[in-house]
């Protein structure tokens, strides 16, 4: 793609975040703010808080997987507690079912236990 056509591409993006209210006209993030201010050790010293919290989600493991994380959201500037909604057991279930099936397919060679799910691990 030539430079024309990707710098088309980007202002088009950041004319429709515009449009949606969740950027200024240059397509930076409102959210985003508060990143304008930082000096360079400032901003490395966020990039490495948010790498160590989006490790310790990747690492989750076992029934991990299946918990509600709002320490990784309470990585973000904007403190909220967005309350989850919440499905039927039924619905609920399912998911979690699929989630698992698709480990087998993404992840065939992940290492498997057979260890009993206990509130040790919640």
């Amino acid at each position: 793609m030539d430079a024309r056509r990707q710098d088309f591409g980007r202002a088009a993006v950041a004319g429709y975040l515009y449009s949606l209210g969740i950027a200024n006209r240059a397509g930076t993030s409102k959210m985003d703010g508060d990143l304008d201010g930082m000096s360079r050790e400032q901003l490395m010293a966020e990039v490495r808080r948010l790498r160590d919290g989006i490790r310790s989600h990747r690492d989750s493991t076992g029934q991990e997987l299946c918990w509600h994380h709002p320490a990784l959201w309470g990585l973000l500037p904007e403190k909220s507690d967005p309350m989850p909604v919440v499905p039927e057991w039924p619905q609920f279930m399912a998911g979690c079912v699929r989630y698992r099936a698709s480990l087998d397919t993404r992840a065939p060679n992940a290492p498997r236990t057979k260890k009993p799910y206990s509130d040790d691990d919640a």
